[in-house]
């Protein structure tokens, strides 16, 4: 009887298995308060500062770790709004920065005694280099995980996803949501919204004529 002889395949396991694929949803606001809060007691001075700008800037994770100190500090003071070139589409996005985000970012600066020419926030590990996106990611599931939610469920999106999802829900004007994220065509910022057309009548009945 002929043997055969089997050759082991090798399974290639998917970086994300175990974790929730799709769209990422955005944080409530009292998941914004709650998360600041426990960031706050614990004195991590960097991650408040992280998190409160990436709320308010609404940038991609390559855009938000390429600030300098001097985008975000003029002076003697944290400025109250700024315009970065967004890497993707080579277009600027402004962005404001509220008062509870210059007020930890100045508490991040001089704790750093960072410079006008300084990655806003330098990695720890590697000299003269910035965060990357794999840390911020660890930094995320960290933060969303200090408050009880699962880390599978959430992401770096959904940061950048909560302050114009609320813009949305409140005025339902999606134009400005594609002003503030910095997308080229209003297609792209229906799709990252996850609007529906069910979301788009609940609009419409409620706009009397």
């Amino acid at each position: 009887m002929q043997e055969t002889s089997t050759i082991p395949s090798t399974t290639r396991v998917p970086r994300n298995r175990g974790r929730i694929v799709g769209p990422k949803p955005p944080l409530k606001p009292k998941h914004i308060w709650a998360l600041r809060t426990r960031l706050q007691l614990a004195n991590r001075t960097r991650d408040l500062a992280l998190f409160n700008l990436a709320v308010d800037s609404k940038l991609r994770v390559c855009d938000l770790f390429r600030l300098r100190v001097s985008d975000v500090h003029l002076g003697d003071a944290v400025r109250l709004r700024a315009t970065v070139c967004q890497q993707k589409t080579g277009r600027p996005v402004p962005f404001e920065i509220t008062e509870p985000t210059r007020e930890a970012l100045a508490d991040w600066l001089t704790s750093r005694s960072l410079r006008a020419g300084d990655w806003l926030f330098p990695s720890r590990s590697r000299r003269s280099q910035h965060l990357t996106t794999r840390h911020y990611g660890r930094l995320v599931d960290q933060w969303v995980a200090l408050i009880g939610l699962d880390p599978a469920a959430y992401g770096t999106h959904s940061l950048r996803r909560t302050k114009v999802a609320l813009v949305y829900k409140r005025t339902g004007n999606i134009r400005a949501c594609q002003l503030l994220l910095g997308h080229t065509k209003l297609e792209s910022t229906v799709r990252y919204l996850g609007i529906e057309v069910d979301d788009a009548l609940i609009l419409s009945e409620q706009t009397e004529i």
